[in-house]
């Protein structure tokens, strides 16, 4: 078994899990559902990820085994997302690189692949001289198949603060700067993550917001 980390090329985002095959929700200007899908033209995205490879670099990372796509998270300048503008809590920082993003197929969900997704992008930003990065969190128990935002308490978790205020999707910030990325090879970590795969995925807890976030929306 071997598993690594790679850019999300134009190539990879042909073989995304399932439910994200050919979304193009981030990509379009049009105010859509927050839902997955709910726009979808595989040639869009795969011509967007080469136009922003060709201005900026790989819009995000994957992580694969024997070739095989376990998750993605994808991550660009915000200007590449126009549907941000659309958000509830306002547009993203002009400086800022947008994480608009984060999938994992059902059966590698909630054994940690998530922090090493996160974590991989973050070292990928921190190398290419960015400062902050902001991502719009869903306050909500998210649907992992179904959400194109990435949950409020793995952000707050992962060390992002709010930065907008809002009670169903926060504009949340992490200055790159001052982060504490995970140290060591993420490629063994990865490999080393108990990861059944071809096994029913873990059916989600009870949720229950923490203060944290029953308080978003508040100013």
């Amino acid at each position: 078994m071997t598993r690594k980390f790679r850019p999300l090329t134009p190539q990879l985002l042909r073989r995304v899990p399932d439910m994200c095959v050919g979304c193009v929700f981030w990509e379009s200007g049009s105010r859509l559902e927050a839902r997955c899908g709910s726009e979808q033209d595989l040639a869009r995205a795969v011509a967007w990820a080469e136009h922003v490879t060709a201005e900026w670099g790989e819009p995000g990372r994957a992580a694969l085994e024997e070739g095989e796509v376990l998750g993605i998270v994808k991550y660009a300048p915000a200007r590449y997302f126009p549907q941000a503008r659309n958000m509830p809590a306002g547009p993203p920082s002009d400086d800022a690189v947008l994480l608009a993003c984060m999938h994992i197929v059902p059966e590698a969900r909630q054994h940690g692949l998530g922090k090493l997704l996160l974590h991989a992008a973050l070292r990928d930003l921190v190398g290419r001289g960015e400062r902050s990065v902001e991502a719009y969190g869903v306050a909500s128990q998210p649907d992992y198949a179904t959400s194109p935002l990435v949950g409020v308490e793995f952000l707050l978790r992962s060390g992002f603060t709010v930065l907008r205020p809002h009670p169903d999707m926060p504009l949340m910030r992490l200055d790159l700067r001052t982060l504490a990325v995970l140290r060591g090879d993420l490629e063994t970590m990865l490999d080393a993550l108990r990861i059944p795969l071809g096994a029913p995925a873990r059916a989600p807890a009870h949720f229950e917001a923490s203060p944290a976030v029953r308080n978003l929306g508040r100013t």
